[in-house]
């Protein structure tokens, strides 16, 4: 089976929303699984009473908190590609970024591996990390929800 067909799988697997597959072919054989973990939700926006989505309802707003936080605050950090997500350059090393770091442009915020390569994801803009939404060494589809900076 050659790397593109495995791609094309790989991309129908996330696209589809299933959980498993796997295909045969004479001696070939390829079984692709799709686990996925709730996301660790780590926010400071969280903690100071806003919804995750930042969407407050009458009936959920917490005392303190302003009556017109309606809208999302900040920017979101997506996944660019489908791949795995790592908060740090090694196992054994200081994640890029924490909650509460501020981060300028150009800052590395994590790496995603995808298809054996490393690729680096940077901020576009500054800001404080008020959420990083995936845990190190989870997969994440394009699209996904990284960060949150505000």
């Amino acid at each position: 089976m050659d790397l593109r067909k495995i791609k094309k799988l790989i991309e129908l697997v996330e696209e589809s929303g299933i959980a498993e597959l796997e295909v045969s072919s004479g001696e070939e054989s390829i079984r692709i699984a799709r686990y996925s973990e709730p996301p660790v939700r780590s926010s400071i926006s969280e903690q100071a009473g806003y919804l995750p989505n930042s969407v407050m309802h009458p009936a959920t707003v917490v005392p303190g908190s302003p009556a017109y936080s309606t809208a999302p605050v900040g920017s979101r950090v997506t996944a660019p590609m489908a791949g795995v997500f790592y908060a740090a350059p090694a196992p054994d090393a200081e994640p890029f970024v924490r909650v509460g770091q501020a981060v300028a442009p150009g800052d590395v915020l994590c790496i995603i591996e995808s298809m054996k390569m490393m690729n680096e994801i940077k901020a576009e803009q500054g800001g404080t990390c008020a959420e990083i939404a995936v845990q190190s060494g989870q997969a994440v589809a394009s699209g996904d929800l990284l960060f949150r900076l505000i």
